[in-house]
């Protein structure tokens, strides 16, 4: 039997992404059947968003890691507790946020089955595919203001020709999935937990902080 696959500029999440969407619950529960895009045939299972549903300000990520591909829930990794933490000292409490990604499913290679699961950076199509998921999320969270967490989160959200290292730390006025928002774009905590040494990983997180501290000012 010859099964043939869509094209992936067919690849859609919005025949999943219910009309009527009024609350969180209720995209949660319709994002777990979410077959927009291949990459929910390897995944654990989708890992929507979490967090204050009034939240002034809303964190947007990549995507779920290995812990949160496990567990279900966004930012549960090292990476979260990093980010959970960095947040505090910025002056913004991580429980009146609300944390999600540009796309809800891991994307991973694996040599072999019980070899370490590694991170593959989902396409650009892919992240198109999965935006009616964060379009909904917007649209009943009404942030005031969005925290862009890396490179490909800003990619998702601005286009291709996005560079974090040339934005960071800024205020931002854009147009995104027709609502006019504010962004504050950043790195990535899992960039912070990769650098080479302590001295470069103190130095990196000191200037996640002092990008989400241009956030705190921004929305006092």
């Amino acid at each position: 039997m010859v099964t043939t696959r869509a094209p992936e500029d067919a690849y859609t999440a919005e025949p999943f992404v219910p009309e009527e969407a009024h609350s969180l619950p209720t995209l949660r529960r319709a994002a777990a059947q979410c077959k927009g895009c291949p990459l929910h045939q390897n995944a654990t299972q989708t890992v929507f968003g979490a967090g204050n549903k009034d939240a002034r300000v809303m964190l947007i990520g990549e995507q779920p890691g290995d812990q949160e591909d496990r567990q279900g829930k966004p930012f549960v990794g090292p990476a979260g507790h990093l980010l959970d933490r960095a947040l505090e000292e910025a002056g913004l409490n991580p429980a009146d946020a609300y944390v999600t990604n540009a796309v809800k499913h891991f994307k991973f290679t694996q040599a072999e089955p019980r070899k370490r699961r590694i991170h593959k950076q989902p396409t650009l199509r892919e992240m198109t595919a999965c935006g009616p998921w964060l379009a909904a999320e917007l649209a009943i969270v009404e942030p005031e203001l969005i925290v862009i967490l890396g490179a490909t989160a800003g990619k998702a959200l601005l286009g291709s020709s996005f560079r974090v290292t040339q934005v960071r730390g800024t205020v931002l006025e854009e147009e995104i999935h027709g609502r006019r928002e504010r962004l504050v774009p950043t790195v990535h905590p899992s960039s912070v937990l990769r650098a080479q040494d302590d001295k470069d990983r103190k130095a990196a997180y000191r200037g996640l902080v002092s990008d989400l501290e241009v956030a705190a000012h921004a929305l006092s």
